[in-house]
Parts: C-alpha cells; sequence; structure tokens
C-alpha cells in the first residue's frame, strides 16, 4: 500500500529561510532500474470520503472535441446510465475553447444535484473555474469526472476506469474534498497577450521546458498521445535559456531554469508520474524543481521521469510543498493550466483547502 511520504512535516530542511525540500523515500520493494528503487508514493486522499446521497439533477457539461470528438458519444451513454438510475440530466455543450467556463458560471445548482465534466483535465479546469467564479460556498457542490479526453490526468489520480465506472460513482453519491489552486496570471501567450485572467487549478501548472513541449505537441495532436513525448525530446534539444525569480511561501529563488512542474494530482502529461508526493487534499500544492541543466542532464532525468518518477532522485531536481506561489520573469513567458497554454508571466497561485467535491467509489 502506498504510503504518505511528502506531507509537510516530513519536510527536510534546517534553515527557516529557506523552504523545505521533499525527502522522497525508496520504495524497496519495487525493481531496481538503473541503481534506483521508485519513490515512495502519497495516498492521493489524506482524509476520510463524505458519505451522501444520489443527485436528483445532473448538469452535464461536454466538450465535445475531447478525446478526438468521442465527447458527444460518451455524453450519450452516460446520460442513458444516469436516467436509469432516475435521475435529470440536463446536458451543456461547449462550442469553443473557454466556453464551460461561461457556462458553469451561470448554472444553479442546487446542494443536491451535481455538476458533471465529459472531458478531459482541461475540461473540468473550465468547469471548475466557471463555478468558483459565482463566489458561493462551493464546497458543498460536487463534481463528477466522466474522461474523454486525450489527457486523463485526474481520472487516472482518481483510478476512473470506464464510462460506467464513473456514473456509479455519481450515483452513489459519495465524495471527497479536493484542494485547488487559484491562479492569477495574464491572458494569452507570449506576443499575443491580453488583460489579467483567473483560473482555478485542480490539476498542474507548468512554466518552462514543459510549456515549450506542449505547445509543440499540440501542433502534432494527430499523432495522439504519443505526441507529448516528441514535443518533449523537441524542447530539450532547443535548450531555451529561462530566468526566473519565484517565490514560495513568500521565499524568492532566482536564477535560471528549466522547468516548474506545480501539482496538485500526482500525474501529468501522457500519465506520466510528475509528482509522486502530492495529495489532492493535503491543503498543499507540490513543485518540482528542475534547475539549469545541460541537453544531457534533461534527457537523463526525463529518461528517469519516465520510469516510474525516479527523476525525484535526480541532483538538479527538488520538490517542494508550498501555499502560496508567484513566478516573474523579464519578459513574458507561456504558462499551462491543467493541459491548456492559456496564459503567460507574471503568475500568483494560493491554494484553497478542500474547495469542492469529487465523486468517488463508496469504500467496501
Amino acid at each position: 500500500m502506498s504510503q504518505n511520504m511528502a506531507s509537510a512535516d516530513g519536510e527536510t530542511s534546517n534553515n527557516s529561510n529557506t523552504p523545505s525540500v521533499i525527502d522522497f523515500q525508496p520504495d524497496t520493494g519495487s525493481k531496481k532500474r538503473k541503481g534506483l528503487h521508485r519513490p515512495m508514493p502519497a495516498q492521493v486522499f489524506i482524509k476520510p470520503s463524505n458519505d451522501g446521497t444520489k443527485p436528483s439533477k445532473v448538469f452535464m457539461l461536454v466538450n465535445p472535441y475531447s478525446g478526438k470528438k468521442k465527447g458527444l458519444k460518451v455524453a450519450e451513454a452516460a446520460k442513458q446510465l444516469l436516467e436509469a438510475s432516475q435521475i435529470e440530466v440536463e446536458i451543456h455543450l461547449s462550442q469553443h475553447s473557454g466556453h464551460l467556463v461561461d457556462i458553469a458560471s451561470s448554472l444553479d445548482v442546487q446542494p443536491d444535484q451535481a455538476i458533471a465534466v465529459v472531458g478531459g483535465d482541461g475540461s473540468l479546469s473550465e468547469s471548475i473555474t466557471g463555478w468558483m467564479m459565482q463566489s458561493k460556498d462551493n464546497s458543498t457542490i460536487r463534481f463528477g469526472l466522466i474522461p474523454a479526453g486525450t489527457g486523463n490526468s485526474q481520472a487516472h489520480d482518481l483510478g476512473i476506469k470506464s464510462t460506467e465506472d464513473a456514473i456509479s460513482r455519481i450515483v452513489n453519491g459519495v465524495t471527497q474534498s479536493i484542494d485547488l489552486a487559484r491562479v492569477e496570471l495574464t491572458e494569452g501567450l507570449p506576443g499575443n497577450t491580453k488583460g489579467q485572467m483567473v483560473r482555478y487549478s485542480h490539476n498542474l501548472v507548468t512554466w518552462g521546458l514543459g510549456v515549450d513541449s506542449t505547445i509543440k505537441a499540440e501542433k502534432m495532436r494527430w499523432m495522439g498521445s504519443i505526441r507529448y513525448d516528441v514535443g518533449i525530446l523537441m524542447a530539450i534539444m532547443a535548450n531555451n535559456r529561462r530566468h526566473a525569480s519565484l517565490y514560495l511561501d513568500g521565499h524568492k529563488m532566482e536564477d535560471d531554469f528549466t522547468l516548474f512542474l506545480i501539482q496538485n494530482s500526482q500525474t501529468g502529461g501522457s500519465l506520466l508520474p510528475l509528482a509522486p508526493g502530492a495529495s489532492l487534499d493535503d491543503g498543499l500544492m507540490d513543485i518540482g524543481i528542475l534547475k539549469k541543466m545541460t541537453r544531457r542532464d534533461v534527457l537523463k532525468a526525463f529518461g528517469m521521469l519516465k520510469k516510474e518518477g525516479r527523476h525525484v532522485f535526480h541532483p538538479r531536481v527538488d520538490y517542494h510543498k508550498f501555499k502560496t506561489l508567484s513566478i516573474e520573469t523579464p519578459a513574458p513567458a507561456a504558462i499551462n493550466v491543467d493541459g491548456e497554454n492559456i496564459g503567460s508571466t507574471p503568475l500568483n497561485m494560493e491554494v484553497l483547502p478542500s474547495a469542492v467535491q469529487i465523486c468517488v467509489p463508496r469504500s467496501e
């Protein structure tokens, strides 16, 4: 069984002026790769679940373009399953990027109802963002995730295996509280920036090589999920210089960096184990800092990442937990939020503990 080896209390640092570094422990029961065990992963949830009842109505928010345009087919199957359980279903279709934010912000959802999102990490992010903008007591509203995207990192961490599995979680009424990060950033990518925007992240926020790679990957969508690997390799070979000032809970670190991996969930991209120490409800976010590296070091770290998250043991990689974070750069630099390249620095983040509820299986 996994253990929470990366709690705030488990961090190691004797200097109060510097952020503590997560001390990952090796899973000695795993097979060694290149002389290293994989890291012991944290528990996805560290708090008990919340009992509930079957929702009377489900507002189904659908990204019809997700997962090679299979969103509509998944939504229709989900609707039939919910109606078979005598649950009213109201479907809303996204027509363009960002539309689910507008749809969710206009919903009137009662405590005995639920919001179900058909799509991937980006669709869930838009839906949560729209709902959070209503400025209500959001902590009682439950979200059900019905995966249909190409990057289903959150569904992977939640262990959702199928549409039927996702629906059973919504019907049984059991939920877990999850943390969110309120992210303030500049709307638009460098060269096409607009005003300030706010997003609520449930999954990950990245800066540096990781964003460069996803920008390249989006131009190769025809390749499927392997495009993420190809994009990373292309970004590694480019080896761009990236300077930033990073503030973790008020502490400043200024240097050249390769990548910031800011995580609420453990996986990202093509289901890579980016943050083995992350839990969805510990009241903190995790950040993996890849310091300035040569191409050879980056390739080595990426290879270790692909081997069950062993990159956390690379000497040029540090992980921390935090409640507030800021990134400042000499010029606007691209930011990816929950798998979508939507903004640029400067960026400010604040962790919102137990912000919303997510549907989970009933314990046996």
